[in-house]
Order: structure tokens, then C-alpha cells, then sequence
């Protein structure tokens, strides 16, 4: 059978108006009604040119199934999972290419009580879109707007205790994208409740033509506007979102990025503090700071597979309070098992105002202790040979070898993470050490020679 190009591991995306179009778009939500029997559903979008066209399309196609719709206009995707577990629904769709380029779009696809859908209701929804009828019922659904922002707002404050933060400037860099008029909602909550900060706001105002680029401040060259901005405005803090704010990424009052693995220890700690025992799930391409926090804490470390399906089954599956990817996913027990742009930088807030220390200093004893070399990509011809030569010169003195996600090895002071990209050619490294940075840099030279050969 053909496979549509769209569908992808775990969500849609495609080139608009040629891997996706609105009549595909139309049979994929009739589709996945079809396919996970919701009688209702969440429709959401973000703020690029053919979102809303997408979302018109996406609620046709439920209608026609028999679905009822809830339409939350322009949004973030974590409000699409809010929405989907508050009004009850069956499933959630929300319409966004994250930070894929501008040509792009893309469906996110939301079980009910916000769960990810299995990979086998993708493969169903997606044999289901191929087949020769547009799947339809007698009744036809019910079209409704909805506006639960307050009700979302409500349930992000309550993660901190707004009077306690800390007297903060903070630069937030929306990126153009649909975080501004969510977080201008929290925001004006949040100060109302006594919060005694201060923002300075920065490409805020959505905008489908990305005037100041494609928001992804998972890239190194997309950092510098924001590092610069913080320090002009001497800032406290500064935070960056990518498109659907799904993301959340940090500066600290130098305008330095903070890697993600050291949020990832910091927000479990954090978490603990709240439940006291409980258990963290990570994933294994840098792994040793948030092991030594979650320890120092007195938590439960549990590893899993990278991708945000697999975190949140394996959260769901042991409890979890808090999942995090160094990919700026943080992931939360009390928000659906779900991740969260606007979570992290209230608990970072509180995390300073607890700790008594600006981000700096916060970071600096954890990047001390564990200097990491950030994720390398690496372009290769054949990724199976170039895994092959690693695993038989590179494993001499490994105390562990598993391959739980790639191949990672541990030694006494060092390990590493290599893994392929699910989507391009590539091959991602991350090294790690026991405060010896100079060994980081020693071993990401020996990999470099490796696989980086004409």
C-alpha cells in the first residue's frame, strides 16, 4: 500500500498544498473519527497562512463522521490537550507545523484525556484515509466555538503560588508565533494575583509571515536575538518559544542558553519538592545531571525512549510527575501527562526565588558537575556503517552498553548517546562527562573524525 508522505512516526506534516491539502486534510479527521469512535473532538490552530483553511477542512471532515466539534480558534497546541481532557472530548486536533518551515503544515492528532493515539490508530486512521469513501454517519455533528483559555490559565497558575515568585524582570521572545496572547492571559492572571514581575515582550504579535524567521530557538543561530535582548533590557530571565509554544527554552541575566538537560534536572527537583518520592521519567541522550537531581531529591528515575508519545506512555505507565527531553519538552502528572511551554518558566521562576540564586549560578554548579557537548548532527551515507564503526572501535572499557534509543555507553567518566534521526539522514551525538569538560571536547574530536570523513 502507498504511503502518504504526510503521515510521519507520530503526527502529520506535510508541504501545503501538495503532501497536504484540505481535502486530505477533511479525510484524515473523518478518519480518525472513524478510527478512535470520538463522538466529539477539539479542533485548534496556530497562526500560520493555511491553518485556518486546514481547520475549516479538519472540522468538515468530523462533521461528515458524525462528530460533534469544539472550535478554540488560534491557540497553542498544549491548549488543544487541555481542551480535549476539560470539555471531555474524544480526541483533539490540533493544526500546526511547529517550527518546520513556512511552506509547511501539519495536524497533531489527541486521544481522549489528552492521551497520545496509539501508532496503530495512525496506521488505521491513515489505511482509513486511502480507502475509496470519505467515512460518514447519518447524523451529522455539532458545530460549537469554545474559549477555554481561563479555565487553562487556572490550571497552569496552579503548579506555583503567584505571590511568592520572586521580584523578576523577564524578556520573553514569542517568536512571531501563537504563544504572545496565551501568555499576555496568564500573564494578566498572574500579576493580579500578586505576582511582582515585570516583562519585556519581543517579536510578541503572531504573524503567518514570520517576519524574523521560523521560531526555533532549538537552533544555535536563532539564539542570538534573544541573548541580546536580554542583556539590553537586563532581564533576569529570558525565554523563547518555538511556533505552538510546545517548547520552552531559557537565557539567564547574561543572555547565556541554558542546555536543556540542566531544565530537565532542575524542573525535577522542583517536582519533587511537590511529591516528595516521586517519579521522573527522561530521556537517555543526556542523562547523568538529572539522575544526580532526581537522587539529591529523593525521587525514582525511569528512562525512556525520546519522542513525546513514548515519554507520555511511559509517564502514564509508572505515575510519573514529571518528564522531561533535553529537547525542551517538559512534561507534567498534573497537566494530562502532557508537555507544556508555559509551566517551565513559572517553576523556574519559583525555582530561583526557592533557591535564592539567579539561573546563573543555579546552572553553572550543574554544568560544573556534568559538562555535556550539546547535540551534534552528523550528515551521513550509510548510517548503518557509521554505527557499525563506532560500536567496534568506540566500546573498549565500557562499564554499560544498552540500546534502548540508538547506541549509549557509559564509562567511569564519560558516555555518550548516538542515535539516527527519524526523518533525515543524519546520525545525533551527545557526550556527557564527570566535571571534565576538556574530556568532552577530547571525545567529540574522536567522533568528528569519524564520522565526519569526505
Amino acid at each position: 500500500m502507498t504511503r502518504l508522505a504526510c503521515f510521519k512516526a507520530y503526527d502529520i506534516r506535510g508541504r501545503v498544498g501538495d503532501e497536504l491539502t484540505e481535502e486530505l486534510a477533511t479525510r484524515i479527521s473523518a478518519a480518525f473519527v472513524a478510527a478512535t469512535g470520538a463522538s466529539s473532538i477539539v479542533v485548534g490552530h496556530d497562526c500560520r497562512a493555511s491553518s485556518p483553511a486546514l481547520a475549516a477542512a479538519i472540522t468538515e471532515g468530523a462533521l461528515l463522521a458524525g462528530a460533534d466539534v469544539s472550535d478554540i480558534g488560534q491557540c497553542g497546541t498544549e491548549e488543544v490537550y487541555f481542551a480535549t481532557d476539560h470539555l471531555e472530548a474524544g480526541g483533539g486536533l490540533m493544526i500546526t507545523a511547529s517550527h518546520n518551515p513556512i511552506s509547511d503544515n501539519g495536524i497533531k492528532l489527541i486521544g481522549a484525556g489528552a492521551a497520545p493515539i496509539s501508532q496503530g490508530q495512525l496506521q488505521a486512521i491513515h489505511d482509513r484515509v486511502l480507502s475509496d469513501e470519505l467515512p460518514t454517519q447519518c447524523r451529522h455533528g455539532a458545530y460549537t466555538t469554545q474559549d477555554p483559555r481561563a479555565a487553562y490559565c487556572q490550571r497552569v497558575l496552579s503548579f506555583i503560588n503567584p505571590a511568592k515568585l520572586p521580584s523578576l524582570r523577564i524578556l520573553v521572545n514569542a517568536g512571531n508565533g501563537t504563544a504572545g496572547p496565551t501568555f499576555d492571559a496568564l500573564t494578566e492572571v498572574l500579576c493580579a494575583a500578586g505576582a511582582p514581575l515585570e516583562f519585556i515582550r519581543l517579536h510578541h504579535d503572531p504573524d503567518s509571515t514570520f517576519p524574523n524567521g521560523i521560531p526555533n530557538p532549538l537552533l544555535p543561530e536563532n539564539r542570538p536575538v534573544t541573548a541580546e535582548a536580554v542583556r539590553v533590557h537586563q532581564a533576569d530571565l529570558g525565554i523563547a518559544w518555538d511556533g505552538d509554544f510546545d517548547r520552552c527554552f531559557f537565557f539567564d541575566e547574561n543572555g547565556d542558553f541554558v542546555d536543556g538537560e540542566y531544565i530537565v534536572g532542575l524542573l525535577a527537583a522542583a517536582m519533587l519538592d511537590r511529591a516528595p518520592g516521586g517519579t521522573i521519567v527522561h530521556d537517555p541522550r543526556v542523562q547523568w545531571n538529572t539522575l544526580a537531581e532526581v537522587v539529591r531529591a529523593g525521587g525514582v528515575a525511569q528512562v525512556s525512549r525520546t519522542g513525546h508519545v513514548l515519554i507520555k506512555e511511559t509517564m502514564r505507565r509508572f505515575d510519573a510527575v514529571y518528564g522531561g527531553e533535553m529537547s525542551a519538552h517538559h512534561y507534567f502528572r498534573a497537566f494530562m501527562f502532557c508537555d507544556s511551554g508555559m509551566i517551565p518558566w513559572l517553576l523556574v521562576a519559583a525555582r530561583m526565588s526557592a533557591l535564592g540564586q539567579p539561573l546563573s549560578a543555579i546552572i553553572a554548579n550543574m554544568r560544573a558537575a556534568f559538562p555535556s557537548s550539546g547535540e551534534i548532527n552528523f550528515r551521513v551515507d550509510d548510517a548503518d556503517a557509521a554505527i557499525a564503526e563506532v560500536t567496534n572501535t568506540m566500546l573498549e572499557g565500557a562499564v554499560s552498553v544498552d540500546h534502548l534509543d540508538g547506541l549509549s555507553a557509559e564509562f567511569p567518566d564519560w558516555r555518550f548517546n548516538l542515535r539516527r534521526s527519524n526523518t533525515e539522514p543524519l546520525l545525533r551525538l551527545n557526550i556527557e562527562a564527570r566535571r571534565d569538560a576538556g574530556l568532552v571536547a577530547e571525545k567529540l574530536s574522536v567522533f568528528r573524525n569519524m564520522l565526519e570523513r569526505p
